[in-house]
């Protein structure tokens, strides 16, 4: 079955770029569009899209919002949300993924990449590029808390070597690098993540790297 997209900008000529791009994939198919955080919602709620592809800065209800109330408690289906970012001008991506978003993607990222990340998203992976994560923690890293508060008690009830997993997560290394770095399986470094996320009650790789920072276990620029 072909994964269901929503497009959700308040730019016409951009959905409508980003339609010619995924309706040239068998696998897509764009089964809407909305302008605003409001009709993204509604748009939700009636058609179940598998991946919402969501601007930040919209009229109405912006694209954080949107995504909290799209993947929250009580939420009406099993959507993800894939954010749009111009990296420079947008603050507010970190809540977004605070918020429940499953990833970002540069608004100038070539046509592959766009299709790439949606279809890591609807798999249940948590962005294309785990690197630029970092990048972006990093960047907007004082929103974040400085890391001098206490540690999560839920931080405890992880083990040495996921602890490491963790920070390599966060750091933005991918599953293949964790596994070079820690010299076993990539096999068994999916394990190890999949335990994280089931401990700390995260849902995905994206959480873990904002936990991570947040918790103080990573700080901003930290190598």
């Amino acid at each position: 079955m072909a994964i269901r997209v929503l497009l959700v900008d308040d730019q016409p000529l951009l959905r409508t770029g980003f339609r010619m791009i995924l309706e040239a994939e068998q696998d897509l198919a764009v089964v809407g569009e909305a302008g605003d955080g409001l009709q993204a919602l509604d748009q939700v709620r009636a058609l179940q899209p598998d991946v919402v592809l969501m601007d930040i800065r919209m009229p109405r209800m912006d694209g954080v919002e949107a995504t909290r109330q799209i993947t929250g408690p009580g939420r009406d289906g099993p959507a993800k949300v894939l954010v749009l970012t111009t990296f420079d001008l947008d603050e507010y991506v970190v809540e977004a993924l605070r918020a429940g978003a499953s990833g970002f993607l540069l608004k100038d990222a070539p046509a592959d990449e766009l299709v790439q990340a949606i279809r890591v998203v609807a798999a249940g992976e948590a962005m294309l590029a785990p690197s630029i994560t970092r990048r972006l923690l990093d960047k907007y890293a004082t929103h974040l808390p400085s890391g001098d508060e206490p540690v999560p008690d839920t931080l405890h009830t992880l083990t040495e070597r996921e602890v490491e997993v963790l920070k390599l997560v966060a750091r933005g290394l991918s599953n293949a690098e964790i596994a070079a770095d820690l010299f076993v399986s990539e096999t068994t470094v999916k394990t190890h993540v999949g335990h994280v996320l089931t401990k700390l009650g995260l849902r995905d790789r994206v959480q873990a790297a904002v936990y991570a920072y947040e918790s103080g276990l990573v700080r901003p620029g930290a190598q």
